[in-house]
């Protein structure tokens, strides 16, 4: 049980009307937060604006966060206490896992820029990998084409 330790992930959902900006000093502020309350951040993500399943506010589309951190769990009180009165988180929630601690995955832009640097080729190689379009997507056209002459007439 040496190789496998406890950590937490909490999901948390921003408001989809927040500037992409302010959901950083968001982020920011959380992640700070939970050192100041003595957890350790492991990885810190923003999963992007996504659909909800329900109305949650009256929003139906949040900004979703996902942080891994480790501690002696006293702090995610702290932590949930300071999304609770936030007006800008419309839900949390923090999980017990179990296994090998995530690592921190670094950010598209700089390892993207980095490789094309190191590696002339790799552009190249990006544009080989692109999928082809089918003939999927001309029989989509042609049926538009149809459906569109059967509403003209």
């Amino acid at each position: 049980m040496n190789d496998q330790q406890s950590y937490y992930e909490t999901m948390y959902i921003l408001r989809p009307d927040i500037a992409e900006d302010e959901v950083t000093n968001h982020i920011n502020k959380y992640n700070k937060l939970l050192e100041e309350f003595g957890g350790t951040i492991l990885d810190s993500q923003m999963r992007g604006k996504r659909r909800l399943a329900y109305q949650i506010a009256k929003h139906r589309e949040g900004i979703y966060v996902q942080l891994s951190h480790q501690g002696d769990g006293q702090h995610i009180f702290k932590i949930e206490k300071a999304m609770r009165l936030g007006e800008d988180v419309i839900r949390y929630m923090t999980v017990k896992q179990e296994g090998p601690l995530p690592t921190p995955r670094p950010s598209n832009k700089s390892t993207s820029q980095s490789e094309n640097k190191d590696n002339p080729d790799a552009k190249v190689e990006s544009k080989e990998k692109q999928p082809v379009a089918s003939a999927d997507t001309s029989t989509y056209s042609k049926d538009d084409a149809e459906t569109k002459e059967n509403v003209e007439s």
